[in-house]
């Protein structure tokens, strides 16, 4: 069974090789648009949903997992800063609080999927101009959600987390593990997924 991560960080792609030595990747160039509806804490499981299943076509016989993380404060979500200005916003709204990071997952095979979210709660230390000013000023901020990476230098601004540290990260591969046992564990039609390739 060939397994497909439809994402393009290469933090979830580092951390999926704790579970499998061998995967591809490719990425869903969907537009990451949710219903108005929808609350920002089911946000990043719907987009993973979506993400998954746009990959999924054509490679029934292939487990795709995907996978969307927010930072979220205040009832909003934290994007990745489109600027200094934005950056900066970001920090002196995360500084000397707690914040929350969510990580929806989705797994699809042989036209079934199981999907699920998992929180963790970050604090920061509360932190100087001058501390915000050197971090933005970086290249660090511009390519992560919340305008942070946990494991790189925007840990030094960790005063504590209460949850999977590698959730934070972008995946979290303990119970990603045990979900996709779990899910691999049922039974498939597998000759009802040959006749639709078959036919296509």
């Amino acid at each position: 069974m060939d397994v497909i991560l439809a994402s393009a960080s290469p933090r979830r792609k580092e951390l999926l090789t704790k579970l499998y030595d061998d995967f591809k990747v490719i990425p869903s160039d969907i537009r990451e648009m949710v219903p108005r509806d929808l609350g920002v804490e089911q946000c990043p499981e719907y987009l993973a949903c979506v993400k998954a299943d746009n990959i999924s076509k054509g490679r029934e016989r292939c487990l795709v997992i995907g996978c969307d993380t927010s930072v979220v404060i205040d009832g909003k979500i934290l994007n990745k800063p489109r600027s200094t200005n934005d950056a900066r916003t970001m920090m002196e709204l995360l500084s000397g609080r707690v914040h929350r990071v969510i990580t929806g997952c989705c797994l699809f095979y042989m036209e079934q999927f199981k999907s699920f979210t998992e929180v963790t709660e970050v604090e920061f230390y509360p932190l100087t101009e001058e501390e915000i000013e050197e971090y933005v000023n970086s290249t660090e901020p511009y390519d992560k959600a919340g305008g942070y990476g946990i494991q790189s230098r925007g840990g030094l601004f960790v005063k504590g987390i209460r949850g999977d540290y590698f959730n934070v990260v972008g995946l979290p591969v303990a119970r990603l593990k045990r979900e996709i046992d779990e899910f691999l564990a049922q039974d498939f039609d597998v000759d009802n997924a040959k006749k639709k390739e078959k036919n296509k």
